[in-house]
């Protein structure tokens, strides 16, 4: 297995680029982003131990990323790091969901104390396990089980799954999981949430998503 990732989204180049070293020499590996659209694509393509986040981003900004992470259901850890200091702007981080919060400039050595901190709250964090029949999904660790046995699913059919077992007995429309998986931030192919559904539906029984022809598709009987 390889070293746990971490993304680390920042604007600086020469800052970007000691934050790197400092985290590879802490034993992670880490992607990098330079601007907020790449961000939400390497979000969206992989899943990270945790994020590192700049505010000031060229693009969508670092509070825009953060909020369409948490808008589907991604709960990685995020640290935000940022020059703006001022109260509402941290205010504004931590309801927007950053796990913590930590003004430039800072040393490095406190970066890694508050990186360690978040990733042992995150995983001692305590969310309710959702369950569908036989199935139940922890949202926080990732987990879906069918009977006492582990399924291993693809990050766009977890949050598939997530996103349908949230709303047990509605209706979801097509266009809405493609906004909760992708978070508009890309163009995708017309059929690819079916594709989704269907790799669901083999690991997961073909009667438990039923498609509701011309509008989205739906988890459970109808309300």
């Amino acid at each position: 297995m390889g070293l746990p990732s971490i993304l680390l989204v920042e604007d600086d180049r020469m800052l970007c680029d000691a934050i790197a070293a400092a985290l590879q020499q802490d034993a992670w590996h880490v992607d990098v982003a330079h601007d907020g659209r790449a961000a939400q694509t390497a979000l969206i393509d992989h899943g990270y131990a945790a994020v590192l986040l700049d505010l000031g981003l060229p693009g969508n900004s670092g509070l825009d990323v953060l909020s369409g992470m948490r808008a589907r259901y991604d709960a990685t850890p995020a640290l935000i790091i940022t020059a703006r200091d001022q109260l509402g702007d941290r205010i504004r981080g931590l309801d927007a969901g950053a796990d913590d919060y930590l003004v430039k400039p800072f040393q490095v050595e406190e970066l890694l104390a508050r990186l360690r901190a978040v990733l042992r709250r995150a995983n001692g964090q305590v969310a309710p396990v959702l369950h569908y029949q036989n199935i139940s999904v922890d949202p926080v660790r990732r987990i879906v089980m069918r009977g006492d046995q582990h399924v291993r699913l693809s990050m766009h059919e977890f949050r598939t799954l997530l996103a349908l077992m949230e709303r047990q007995g509605r209706v979801v429309p097509r266009s809405h999981l493609e906004d909760l998986i992708y978070g508009g931030s890309t163009t995708i192919e017309s059929n690819t949430i079916a594709v989704y559904i269907h790799q669901l539906r083999r690991k997961l029984g073909d009667s438990l998503i039923e498609t509701v022809h011309g509008y989205g598709y739906r988890l459970g009987s109808e309300r």
